[in-house]
């Protein structure tokens, strides 16, 4: 670009200047071809007419016709006219208006010289007349007015062959310039083509290079991604295993604690006495607080890890997950719940699922209604989450909030896709679907096909 752009500029100014100069040049040898042309037309018509005058004279006096003298009228006419133009015409050159001059006298001294004869021969005098027209005075004086025209005719035709020559060197000059302005713009579109491939070069390696460092990139963020994707998954399966182990312990530790209390408590009913008020109350109480204590037990060992889900099954757990939601929350919750054949970390995924997504709509929505679906194809397994909550904009979802991002996270590691889908005042849709296992669907297939 540093060459080929101030050559262009270069090339595009000679060339400017060429056309200017040739513009120029031709311009002024148009207007001299033109004034040459007007003064030999005007020279021609003078001399035209100053024929036509003299035979319309000449031809008056031999016959006395008057019809002779209209021609000679409009000739005479005609000379002062053309006489003013090359007057005009010669003004700018003194050299061609010295000869004009010589011209001119003669050329009123032989209208003088055939006015004489004329009047002579109106007025009848023969031999007057005739002498003059005896003489040589016209015949030296058209000769004379033939000389100076031809001289004018020379001079013109002197200029139309310089104003011929000045447009051939204009032309000719254009061809050069025209021809230096292609060899330089030849020569600057080589550079400007070699630049080009040279950056092309250029752009290819740095591609390259990009594009090695963008695969190390990809392949490093794969790898990473793999192995954080793992490290979830890992502690996912950490954390159900530490839920279910602690609700094991809960489950025979303290529910072990909490029957012996109610066994002692029972032993004690027999054998103190229970009349008195006071006894009574306490003993009804403490009965009380160790049912409470029960089902607390049995409400959190069903959080960490749902017996129902490994004992009734998906539908079951969550049937009873779904009512006591609904009793817990006063919210009306519908299901329309299908048996599927899912794996079992896949049925604990839905069931997570589920599960935190009534837990948001608790939170969150302020929904009075609520629809769980579960739905079984032959290829996959649809699962769907509505309320008619308040909603929200999706996208104005907080970075910070790991909820949704736990359950797509949970339907990913399944092999599953996630879909939320909810506008402001409209409630919201979760929606989830599991492939099934292929021994499962093609069971399903066959088992339709065997019904058809």
């Amino acid at each position: 670009m540093a060459l080929s752009l101030p050559m262009a500029l270069l090339a595009a100014m000679v060339l400017v200047g060429i056309n200017e100069t040739g513009h120029m040049r031709s311009q002024d040898a148009v207007e001299q071809l033109a004034q040459g042309l007007s003064t030999r037309a005007d020279v021609n018509k003078l001399l035209q007419s100053m024929l036509d005058a003299e035979t319309g004279q000449r031809g008056y006096l031999l016959t006395g016709n008057e019809t002779y003298l209209e021609p000679y009228d409009k000739a005479v006419a005609t000379v002062q006219t053309n006489l003013d133009r090359l007057r005009t015409q010669f003004t700018g050159s003194p050299e061609d208006m010295q000869e004009f001059a010589l011209l001119s006298r003669q050329t009123s001294r032989k209208l003088a010289e055939m006015e004489l004869s004329l009047r002579l021969r109106r007025q009848g005098n023969e031999d007057a007349w005739k002498f003059i027209l005896s003489t040589d005075v016209g015949k030296e004086h058209m000769e004379a007015i033939r000389q100076h025209t031809q001289e004018l005719i020379a001079r013109s035709d002197r200029r139309l062959q310089q104003g011929r020559e000045q447009i051939e060197q204009s032309l000719m000059l254009s061809r050069i310039g025209i021809a230096t302005v292609t060899a330089i713009g030849l020569l600057a579109f080589y550079m400007y083509l070699r630049q080009t491939q040279a950056v092309q070069s250029v752009n290819l390696r740095e591609q390259e290079v990009l594009e090695r460092e963008r695969d190390r990139l990809e392949g490093l963020v794969r790898d990473r991604t793999a192995t954080l994707s793992e490290l979830a998954n890992h502690l996912q399966q950490v954390r159900e295993e530490e839920r279910g182990h602690l609700a094991r312990e809960l489950h025979d530790e303290l529910g072990a604690l909490l029957t012996a209390a109610k066994l002692d408590v029972a032993r004690l009913k027999s054998k103190i006495d229970a009349t008195a008020p006071d006894i009574a109350e306490r003993l009804r109480h403490l009965t009380e607080t160790l049912n409470s204590g029960i089902a607390l037990k049995r409400r959190i060992i069903e959080d960490l890890r749902p017996s129902s889900l490994s004992n009734l099954g998906l539908t079951a757990a969550l049937e009873i997950l779904t009512r006591e939601y609904a009793e817990r929350a006063g919210i009306e919750v519908e299901t329309s719940l299908e048996p599927v054949q899912l794996p079992d970390a896949s049925q604990l995924t839905v069931y997570r699922m589920v599960q935190e997504a009534l837990t948001n709509i608790g939170k969150y929505a302020k929904a009075n209604k609520v629809l769980v679906s579960v739905h079984g194809y032959p290829t996959h397994v649809a699962v769907q989450v509505r309320d008619d909550g308040v909603g929200f904009d999706p996208a104005t979802v907080r970075p910070t909030s790991h909820g949704l991002a736990g359950m797509r996270h949970r339907v990913e590691a399944a092999g599953g896709r996630l879909t939320l889908t909810s506008r402001p005042g409209d409630g919201a849709v979760l929606s989830a679907v599991l492939p099934l296992p292929r021994t499962s669907s093609e069971s399903r297939s066959n088992a339709a096909a065997h019904d058809a």
